[in-house]
């Protein structure tokens, strides 16, 4: 009995023991599942900051944004964030919008200025998101759309589609705000602002656009390729197509230029959650850079994103680094000290980022497929050591290694060098913490500037409800001045400060536009009996077999509506009063009078006709009889017809003539 207490006892205790290591496990990887949000669109002049920058930048798609990023779209411009895998945030022109918060649960947002909306078609589970304005804190739990408009005497917020919030204004007081309710907050000079309820007006060419591009980004023919939850999907539709290799399964080929080799054009910006993340300059340049792996089949490049998995999880870029000797190797290579490739199928990823446990340690998070290291498949048990890696399957490709020269490493768009594998036999791996130390340059995706907000209404404080977030977990200790974040309003909005600042003039970099040439040389394709045919739709037994040869293909879906080149007018120009707006004079047509409305008690009554097995009471409105036409003139001349013919003729219901055969008949009787 004795000895089974202490078996029992012995087990309980090793139990515990394990369910708190695992714990602490996932304590400490389980803040890695964080994906942060993406600027995803970018239309006309558009800036960017981050805390620690020099000045503002201009803004660069696929952008993993921040706590104290801030965005400001110049005159006609435009810009979109992607939130979740169903949900955008965006705002037009003269608009400066923030990220105050990250949190896995709560996202902080700031409106100092301009209009933005929130179309979100789903919202996880337990996350909250709150928009900060000078007047008033918005928050939203629920599904919907929501719209926001800033402007130095008045705050609106516009909820529809079911959508349901809550405003905190300055005095603290929160109040509940129906679907299809617009809420308007009057500044009254130091007095609180004024908050007035009306119905929500009707949609404009802003609310349309929203409507219709969230709508064409929803219905991505990639989603059924690619995990729920990964962004950018809908890029992939407009830029590449997908082909299937009996090796990799659906594998999706992009329409890149000859020589391309992936991360290759782009930068490498220092991310205050993940370190250094590369932002890749093409508009499809998330998911290929975030998710899955790189594979070469006869010579095209291809993103490979596995077999599906339920919960995809987001990588700052999927490289293995190398480092050159500047000693041995400076002259012959271009005096590169950084160079990097891209990881091929089913090799593992070894983080740079992370806590101090998770870096340098192979793994495979979010990945579906089979396990390879060193090109020989592994058992998912097997634990790999970090120096067992001996070498990556695509560096073996010519142009595949791509590094830049000494100090251009995270300082804006990088000058590639790409090295044969001959060289490239010869570099060190780095395994782990990468030995560069970001700079005030490296906080940007652009060494350029671009033009800033005025500073009134860069230093206009904002009501919250919480304190924003200082600074990320695995932020790395800095050693240069960080800006600090901007002051946040509990109760009265100061006055803002009339002064203009000066706007950089520097012009935005040129976008990236498609380029439809054949990518690359062919080669032999990296194993026996691969080849590229086109995929199927999962769930869909039809065959694309109308697609034209590889590497030709046209863009699958039509592009994205435009945006609106103006910003549309508002519902009210005037201060919103207590009672409600009078009704509008009836529009006037041609500039003529309207005439009056026909009274329907002076209307004749309906004729009624009972039609044969129909009820007596039933009442039917007879048709009008149509005019009658001249008949033709008859072939041969006819006699008149006799008075008594006639008359027969004039009888009622008898409108037709006489047949002349019957007519001859009565002449003779006579």
């Amino acid at each position: 009995m004795i000895h089974r207490l202490m078996s029992s006892l012995a087990f309980a205790l090793i139990a515990l023991a394990l369910s708190v290591s695992v714990r602490a496990q996932d304590a400490e990887t389980g803040d890695l599942d964080h994906t942060p949000p993406r600027l995803s669109f970018v239309d006309g002049e558009v800036s960017f900051m981050r805390a620690g920058g020099d000045d503002w930048t201009p803004a660069q798609v696929n952008t993993p944004l921040g706590a104290g990023d801030e965005l400001y779209a110049g005159s006609r411009a435009n810009l979109e964030i992607q939130v979740g895998a169903r949900a955008f945030v965006r705002a037009g022109e003269e608009s400066q919008l923030g990220v105050a918060s990250l949190e896995p649960d709560f996202l902080q947002l700031r409106l100092v200025s301009g209009h933005a909306s929130l179309d979100l078609r789903s919202i996880r589970t337990g996350l909250t998101v709150e928009i900060d304005t000078p007047q008033a804190a918005f928050t939203v739990e629920h599904a919907g759309y929501y719209r926001i408009e800033v402007s130095d005497q008045d705050t609106r917020f516009t909820s529809r589609r079911g959508g349901r919030a809550t405003v905190t204004a300055a005095n603290g007081q929160p109040s509940a705000i129906a679907s299809s309710e617009q809420v308007v907050l009057t500044a009254q000079g130091e007095e609180p602002a004024q908050l007035a309820t009306y119905t929500a007006p009707e949609l404009d060419d802003w609310d349309r656009w929203n409507y219709t591009r969230t709508d064409q980004q929803l219905d991505a023919v990639s989603s059924r390729y690619v995990p729920y939850g990964v962004y950018g999907v809908d890029d992939l539709d407009h830029y590449g197509d997908w082909r299937v290799v009996p090796t990799y399964g659906s594998v999706w080929v992009p329409r890149v230029a000859s020589g391309w080799a992936p991360y290759s054009t782009g930068s490498w910006m220092y991310d205050p959650y993940y370190g250094w993340t590369w932002v890749d300059a093409a508009p499809w340049g998330w998911a290929p850079f975030h998710y899955g792996r790189w594979v070469s089949v006869g010579g095209y490049w291809g993103w490979a994103p596995g077999p599906l998995v339920a919960r995809p999880y987001y990588a700052p870029a999927l490289v293995a680094f190398y480092g050159v000797p500047s000693f041995s190797f400076g002259v012959s290579f271009g005096y590169a000290s950084t160079s990097w490739v891209a990881l091929g199928w089913g090799e593992p990823c070894i983080p740079w980022w992370g806590p101090s446990a998770w870096r340098g340690q192979p793994h495979w998070m979010g990945w579906g497929g089979p396990r390879v290291v060193n090109n020989v498949v592994i058992n998912k048990t097997t634990i790999v050591n970090v120096n067992d890696v001996k070498g990556w399957s695509n560096a073996h490709h010519r142009g595949a290694v791509v590094g830049v020269a000494n100090g251009e490493f995270g300082r804006g768009r990088i000058h590639t060098q790409h090295f044969d594998p001959e060289k490239v036999a010869k570099f060190r791996p780095v395994r782990g913490d990468l030995d560069l130390k970001p700079t005030a340059a490296s906080f940007a995706p652009s060494a350029e500037r671009a033009a800033r907000p005025p500073r009134a209404q860069e230093e206009r404080a904002v009501v919250a409800t919480r304190e924003p977030e200082r600074r990320s977990a695995f932020a790395a200790p800095r050693d240069h001045e960080v800006r600090k974040p901007e002051p946040r309003a509990a109760a009265a909005v100061p006055d803002a400060v009339q002064s203009t600042p000066a706007a950089a003039q520097n012009a935005r970099p040129a976008r990236p536009e498609r380029q439809p040439e054949r990518p690359g040389q062919a080669q032999a394709p990296s194993r026996p009996g691969d080849r590229l045919v086109p995929a199927q739709p999962r769930g869909s037994a039809d065959a694309l077999s109308n697609r034209p040869p590889f590497g030709e293909s046209p863009t699958v879906r039509s592009a994205p509506p435009e945006p609106p080149r103006y910003r549309a007018p508002r519902a009210r120009e005037e201060a919103p009063q207590a009672a409600p707006p009078a009704a509008p004079a009836p529009p006037v047509t041609h500039q003529r009078e309207t005439p009056p409305p026909r009274v329907r008690e002076q209307a004749p009554p309906p004729q009624r006709h009972d039609l044969p097995g129909e009820p007596a009471n039933r009442v039917f409105q007879r048709a009008q009889p149509e005019p009658e036409r001249p008949r033709p003139e008859p072939r041969h001349a006819e006699p008149a017809p006799t008075q008594s013919q006639s008359a027969r003729e004039a009888q009622p219901g008898n409108g037709a003539r006489p047949h002349p055969s019957r007519v001859e008949r009565e002449r003779e009787s006579r």
